[in-house]
C-alpha cells in the first residue's frame, strides 16, 4: 500500500488511499479482517509495506494487526519499481504460510482455502482484460500461464491481488531472483514474472473466483462500494454507535454513525456513512461518505465525499472536498 491513490485527491492528499474509510473501516482494516476471518489458521504476523506516510498511519496500522492477534510490522517501498519489489521490502516476514494482498481494492468472496495447495491466486472475469494480469488454467484447473496487461486477448480471468503461497521463502527467493538479475517486465519489477518462474519449477497455482471485486479507484467508486458494503453488512438496519447523539432527526436504513457523532434536526441515508466525532445539523444527506470530526449546516448532500476536519454551510447536491477544507454558499 505505498502508492498515494492520486485518482482519489484531494481526499489522498492527507491520508493514504487504504486508509480511505468504507462504511466506517478503513479499507486496509477490512481487507485484513476479511482475510482472517476466513482463513483456517490464524495470522502470526501481518506486515504494511507503506510509503513515508507518517507516524499516526503506522500507529494505526499496527493496531489492526495487534488486535487480531498478530505482530505487526511496517516497511518502506521507497521508489515505484512494482509489485515483486514491493513485497520483497517484507522479505523477512516471507517464511511459511503467506497471503499477500493489494489494498486498494475491496472484495466479496470466500477466502476459505486448502492449505496444503502449493498456491492460490484469488480472480474475477471481466469484459475488458486489457488493464489486469491475467491468468490461463488448464482442464483441471492449474494455471499455466501468467501474463501482465496483455493488448491481445489471453484470457479474461484478471488477477484481482490477493495471492496464497504455502512455502513463503520459495516466493522470496524467486523476487530477489528478478531484482539480482534486473528482470523486469514494463519497466518494472512484476510478482507476475515470480509466478512464472515458481511455476516453471513445479509449483501449482489454482484460481480462486471472487463473487464481487469493489472498485475504489475514485470517488464516484468509493459511493458505490460504500452503499454496497452497508447493504452487505447492515441490511435494512443501521449501525449506530452508542454514545452517538441522534436529536430530531430521522437516519433511513443502512448508514453508519460513528462514535461520538451528533446529528440534529437532519434526514440521513439511504446509504451513508459518518465518522468519528462529526457534527451534522439542518441538513438532508444520503449516499455519501463523511469522515472525522466534520462539521455540516444545512447541507443538501447526494453521491458527495466529505473529508475529516470539514467545516461545511451550503446547498450543493454533489461535492468532493478533502481534509481541513471549508465550504460556505
Amino acid at each position: 500500500m505505498a502508492g498515494r491513490g492520486s485518482r482519489l485527491r484531494p481526499h489522498t492528499l492527507t491520508i493514504p488511499k487504504p486508509l480511505i474509510p468504507i462504511a466506517g473501516k478503513t479499507m486496509v482494516r477490512r481487507i485484513v479482517e476479511d482475510l482472517s476471518d476466513s482463513m483456517s489458521e490464524k495470522f502470526e504476523e501481518i506486515a504494511f509495506v507503506i510509503g513515508d506516510f507518517g507516524k499516526e498511519v503506522e500507529k494505526h496500522l499496527l493496531k489492526i494487526a495487534t488486535e487480531l492477534g498478530a505482530k505487526g510490522h511496517i516497511f518502506y517501498q521507497d521508489e515505484p519499481l512494482g509489485t515483486a519489489h514491493a513485497i520483497l521490502c517484507a522479505e523477512e516476514c516471507l517464511e511459511g504460510h503467506c497471503v499477500v494482498a493489494f489494498a486498494d481494492t475491496l472484495f466479496k468472496a470466500d477466502f476459505q482455502i486448502d492449505l496444503n495447495e502449493d498456491g492460490a491466486i484469488w480472480v474475477k472475469k471481466v469484459k475488458d482484460p486489457t488493464s489486469y494480469g491475467v491468468v490461463k488454467t488448464d482442464t483441471q484447473g492449474i494455471i499455466t500461464e501468467f501474463v501482465e496487461k496483455s493488448p491481445i486477448f489471453v484470457s479474461d480471468l484478471a488477477i484481482v491481488g490477493i495471492y496464497y503461497f504455502r512455502d513463503g521463502a520459495a516466493l522470496r527467493r524467486e523476487l530477489q531472483y528478478l531484482l539480482d538479475h534486473d528482470i523486469k517486465d514494463k519497466g518494472e519489477y512484476q510478482l507476475t514474472s515470480a509466478l512464472e518462474h515458481l511455476k516453471q519449477k513445479g509449483t501449482q497455482f489454482r484460481p480462486v473466483t471472487i463473487e464481487e471485486w469493489l472498485d475504489c479507484g475514485n470517488k464516484k467508486n468509493i459511493i458505490d462500494t460504500n452503499q454496497r458494503i452497508l447493504s452487505i453488512k447492515q441490511g435494512e438496519e443501521n449501525d449506530i454507535a452508542p454514545d452517538a447523539q441522534i436529536e430530531d432527526a430521522v437516519i433511513i436504513p443502512p448508514c453508519f454513525i460513528g462514535p461520538g457523532t451528533t446529528v440534529r434536526n437532519s434526514i440521513i441515508g439511504p446509504y451513508v456513512s459518518v465518522g468519528n466525532n462529526s457534527k451534522i445539523e439542518n441538513s438532508v444527506i444520503k449516499n455519501s461518505v463523511i469522515q472525522d470530526q466534520t462539521h455540516l449546516i444545512e447541507a443538501n448532500l447526494s453521491g458527495s465525499m466529505i473529508g475529516s476536519h470539514v467545516e461545511y454551510k451550503g446547498s450543493a447536491s454533489d461535492i468532493s472536498l478533502g481534509d481541513y477544507s471549508t465550504y460556505r454558499s
